[in-house]
C-alpha cells in the first residue's frame, strides 16, 4: 500500500526524543535546536498588522518583491553572494527539498559531509541519487584530501553546512575557496545551508556562495528570529536553477507564509547581536565545563556541541542520560558513526547547569 520510496525512512530521532520530552516531569532538555528566545516584539507586531490589515491570501510563488529584493541586496553587499536569483521558501527545509528535486536524478551521487543534518541523506534517498558520506572525523573539517578520494564521473552536488548542525563548525575562507576550486574543475553543483550564519562566535563568517557561483545558497529566518513555526526561507543561486524550484513550488508549497513574509522584512532590521553574544557565553560555559571529562571541538557558530561519548555506543550512552532526565541526541542521527552525541546549548543557564552536572556525573 505505502510507496517504496517511503521504505529508506524512519522517524526522525530528533523528534523521538522531542516525544519522549512530552512524557517526562520537567526534564532536563538539551536535544531540540530551537532558539530558547522568542520572536522580536516588532515583529510579531508586523504579522499581526499584516494579518488583521487583510494580508492573507498567497502571495507569488517566489515571495513578495519587497523580502526577496532586501534579501538578495543584502546577501550581495554583506557576503559578496554572487547567485542572480531569489526565491522566498517555505523555511529552509522547503528550499533544500526543493534544490535536491530538481537537480538530482536517480543514480546521482552527492557528497555529504559526516557528520550531516538529518535531512541530507534522507532527501538524497528521496530523490533516487546516492549520499556519499566526507568522514570529516575528528576535527570535522571538509578538506581536498577527503572530498577528492570521493569524486566519481557520477558526482553532481557538494553539500555545505557551515555553520554546521551538529558540530557548530564554521569552514574558513581558505577552506571555502579550495571546496569551490574542486567543484569548478569537476562541474559540480554546491548546496550552502547557512541557517546558522548569524550565530558566528571567534571568527568572520564568509559564505561559499561568494567564492562560486554554481552555488544554491539557503537561509531562512527560524533560528536568527525564532521563528522557527513561521516557515520562512530563501534559496539564491543561478536563474535556470532557482526558476525550475520556482515551477515545482507552484505545484507543492504554492508560497511561503503571507503574514511571515510581510514580518521577515520587519526582522531584517533588528538587531540580534544581545542574543548571540549570550549564545557565545553558553557555548563557552559548555565547553568549559565539560572539557575535562569529554573530548570535544569547540564550536565556532551554531548553538551545537558534539562530544564523543565516554564509554559504550551513542545511543546506550543517550539511554542512560534519559535514565537521569537528561534529554540529549544520539550523534549516530547525524553520522554513519555511533561515537557521539549532540547537545544543543540554546537554554537557559539554569537548564544548563543542570545538564552538566547529569554528563559529568555519568563519566
Amino acid at each position: 500500500m505505502i510507496a517504496d520510496r517511503m521504505r529508506g525512512f524512519e522517524a526522525s530521532g530528533i523528534r523521538k526524543v522531542f516525544d519522549l520530552a512530552q512524557k517526562i516531569e520537567n526534564p532536563v532538555n538539551l536535544s531540540i535546536g530551537q532558539p530558547d528566545f522568542d520572536v522580536p516584539v516588532e515583529v510579531k507586531n508586523e504579522a499581526i498588522k499584516a494579518i488583521e490589515g487583510g494580508f492573507n491570501r498567497y502571495t507569488r510563488t517566489q515571495g513578495i518583491p519587497e523580502l526577496g529584493d532586501k534579501i538578495l541586496e543584502k546577501a550581495r553587499k554583506e557576503r559578496g553572494i554572487k547567485g542572480e536569483s531569489i526565491m522566498i521558501t517555505s523555511g529552509v527545509a522547503g528550499a533544500l527539498t526543493l534544490a535536491f528535486m530538481v537537480l538530482i536524478n536517480p543514480g546521482d551521487e552527492v557528497l555529504v559531509p559526516d557528520p550531516y543534518f538529518v535531512s541530507f541523506k534522507h532527501l538524497v534517498n528521496f530523490c533516487g541519487g546516492k549520499a556519499k558520506f566526507i568522514d570529516t572525523y575528528p576535527d570535522f573539517e571538509l578538506t581536498p584530501e577527503r572530498i577528492l578520494p570521493l569524486i566519481s564521473p557520477r558526482t553532481k552536488i557538494i553539500i555545505i553546512n557551515s555553520p554546521s548542525n551538529p558540530t557548530g563548525v564554521v569552514y574558513n575562507p581558505q577552506r571555502l575557496k579550495e571546496i569551490s576550486d574542486i567543484a569548478e574543475k569537476h562541474n559540480l553543483i554546491i548546496i550552502s545551508d547557512e541557517i546558522y550564519k548569524k550565530f558566528v562566535y571567534d571568527i568572520e563568517y564568509q559564505s561559499i556562495g561568494k567564492f562560486y557561483e554554481k552555488t544554491v545558497t539557503c537561509n531562512g529566518f527560524s533560528k536568527s528570529y525564532a521563528m522557527t513555526g513561521w516557515r520562512l526561507g530563501s534559496a539564491i543561486g543561478p536563474a535556470k536553477i532557482i526558476d525550475e524550484m520556482m515551477k515545482l513550488q507552484q505545484y507543492t508549497y504554492i508560497c511561503a507564509p503571507s503574514f511571515a513574509q510581510v514580518a521577515g522584512v520587519k526582522a531584517m532590521d533588528i538587531g540580534m547581536d544581545a542574543y548571540v553574544e549570550d549564545y557565545k557565553k553558553k557555548r563557552d560555559f559548555v565547553c568549559n565545563n565539560l572539557k575535562d571529562h569529554y573530548k570535544l571541538i569547540k564550536p565556532d557558530g551554531a548553538f551545537y556541541a558534539f562530544p564523543q561519548v565516554p564509554w559504550g555506543t551513542d545511543e546506550k550512552f543517550v539511554t542512560e542520560a534519559i535514565k537521569h532526565d537528561l534529554l540529549i541526541i544520539p550523534g549516530s542521527v547525524f553520522s554513519e558513526k555511533k561515537t557521539h552525541f549532540r547537545i544543543s546549548y540554546a537554554a537557559t543557564f539554569e537548564t544548563l547547569e543542570r545538564g552538566i552536572e547529569i554528563l559529568n556525573s555519568m563519566v
